[in-house]
């Protein structure tokens, strides 16, 4: 039972964490972190080949960011503004959020839609503005592929490394699973919770 979440990704395979890492993209709070780490583990294992799964991985993570540059691309302003002052609260962003990292995106040119991969809390984000922006579709594609192929190998050689130490204590490394995916549903929720509309902190402002 204690190694449930690793075995259920184990079984899922390279289809598996392809769809999680599109997930993580798009839906909060599935962590990256949990996920490439995990495959890592799998790696160490050798239930799984490094090679296969950073490039897997690394194309759900582009898949789940073109979500978000489609979205900015296709809808713009006036469509896309109404629909994130709606669901903001869930998306856990709101529309005050999307205008400064336009601003931020503007300011520090196309580069930084590669340099932000390595964010955990950037990552996603930047990919509405740069739609936003028209950002030439191919450049957008190959930053965010680049910058996420180096964040996700990070992530499997760190799962890899965790999984040589903790070889003899797998229930420790299930702990620390359950730990991280703890802290992003709990971060999610209490962002919820404390979610105040646009429109409420102008009127107390």
């Amino acid at each position: 039972m204690d190694t449930l979440i690793i075995d259920l990704i184990e079984k899922g395979g390279y289809f598996g964490i392809f769809f999680l890492m599109v997930l993580e993209n798009v839906i909060p709070p599935v962590p990256s972190e949990v996920i490439m780490g995990i495959g890592g583990l799998l790696v160490q294992r050798g239930t799984m080949e490094f090679w296969p799964l950073l490039l897997i991985g690394t194309l759900g993570t582009v898949g789940g960011n073109y979500f978000w540059y489609w979205l900015g691309d296709s809808f713009g302003y006036k469509r896309l503004e109404p629909f994130v002052e709606r669901w903001g609260r869930w998306l856990t962003v709101d529309w005050e959020h999307i205008a400064k990292a336009q601003i931020f995106f503007a300011a520090r040119g196309h580069w930084v839609v590669f340099f932000l991969r390595f964010s955990p809390f950037l990552r996603t984000i930047i990919s509405l503005p740069a739609g936003l922006s028209h950002m030439p579709k191919l450049k957008f594609l190959g930053f965010t592929f680049a910058g996420s192929l180096i964040w996700n190998a990070a992530l499997i050689l760190g799962g890899k490394f965790l999984g040589g130490y903790l070889e003899e204590s797998q229930h420790i490394l299930s702990y620390i699973v359950l730990g991280f995916i703890g802290l992003a549903v709990i971060g999610y929720v209490w962002r919820v919770i404390s979610w105040v509309p646009r429109a409420k902190r102008d009127g107390e402002g």
